[in-house]
């Protein structure tokens, strides 16, 4: 799978084809060699997933009502 290709798949068709590698792993008649593959394939995809959620995570906003006024604040873990 090609950079331009992986970068073409929204959050969701990474995940979709990251669930399907997942079970042609499982299932156990993959050749080695194929195996391999599949195994970069999905870090790969893995690496984009993870990349779509930070971004997502940063455009989080938590909005909060103090003192009868809704406010705005940037997202942060606690």
């Amino acid at each position: 799978m090609s950079n331009e290709v992986k970068n073409e798949f929204s959050f969701e068709q990474a995940l979709a084809r990251l669930e399907q590698i997942v079970k042609m792993l499982e299932g156990g008649n993959v050749p080695l060699e194929d195996l391999i593959k599949l195994f970069d394939e999905g870090s790969a995809l893995v690496k984009l997933c993870t990349e779509r959620l930070d971004k997502a995570e940063e455009k989080v906003r938590l909005l909060q009502v103090k003192d009868g006024i809704l406010t705005e604040e940037e997202f942060s873990e606690q």
